[in-house]
């Protein structure tokens, strides 16, 4: 056992000597802890020496590292039930079954007060949070699965739409650009965003119900702004190319 975990070790040993005793845990700046702790980290230091070992790790210790959530409670309460949490979900080869445990279980106090109950024992009681649990993931899941459905099939017909009305944006530029040039007026709605290449034109109706005007950027550039002749054509393709899902 090396340093760092002879340490660990000793600490956990303290809080749960101290618990057997007291009832309760002091805290870690306290005398009495810092006695327990001497206490017991000589005892360890003296049944392990300088030997340094690598214990074997179970199958469920080797997967990828679980998050788990920081654990509510008093200090000394928390470091204890996190050595008691993660030596119970090395016990169990389930990732499922192991979420659920660390995301349910999120009270310190629940871990140090079932320290004593066979890890078997507790998921046998927990089974029917657990099947519930997993029943509302499988609905959340089969939710997001539906929307993304929704999503796909609401872009696909928007895609069959611009096909058959030959609407892209490389086409509403060339309008645009094919335009006549007129004096400003002041916009009111937006019609369209168009991005060609490194060309950005937003399209804007005005308050000249003949002109329609156009703020483009070339790369990073804002180019001056400029009105363009009304075309209800235009207009439609324009109201029909910004109705992307």
């Amino acid at each position: 056992m090396d340093l760092h975990a002879l340490r660990e070790a000793a600490i956990e040993a303290t809080s749960r000597a101290l618990h057997d005793k007291l009832g309760f845990v002091p805290s870690d700046e306290s005398d009495e802890w810092e006695e327990e702790y001497r206490r017991q980290f000589a005892l360890l230091k003296e049944r392990y020496g300088n030997q340094v070992t690598v214990p074997a790790r179970s199958l469920a210790a080797s997967a990828p590292q679980l998050h788990l959530p920081e654990l509510s409670g008093i200090p000394e309460q928390q470091r204890w039930a996190a050595s008691i949490r993660e030596e119970r979900l090395r016990e169990i080869p389930s990732e499922v079954v192991r979420a659920f445990w660390a995301q349910t279980w999120t009270r310190a106090k629940q871990w140090v007060d079932t320290r004593e109950v066979p890890t078997p024992v507790l998921l046998q009681r927990l089974k029917p949070q657990y099947d519930e649990w997993r029943k509302k993931r499988a609905e959340a899941a089969a939710a997001r699965k539906a929307e993304a459905q929704r999503k796909a099939n609401e872009a696909a017909a928007y895609q069959r739409k611009l096909t058959e009305a030959g609407v892209t944006p490389e086409g509403l530029v060339e309008l645009v650009d094919a335009s006549e040039r007129f004096e400003l007026a002041p916009l009111t709605a937006k019609l369209a965003d168009i991005t060609v290449e490194d060309r950005h034109l937003r399209i804007f109706e005005t308050t000249d119900p003949n002109l329609l005007l156009v703020k483009e950027k070339k790369g990073p550039v804002q180019l001056p702004d400029y009105a363009i002749e009304r075309d209800e054509g235009l207009v439609g393709d324009l109201k029909l190319y910004a109705q992307a899902p």
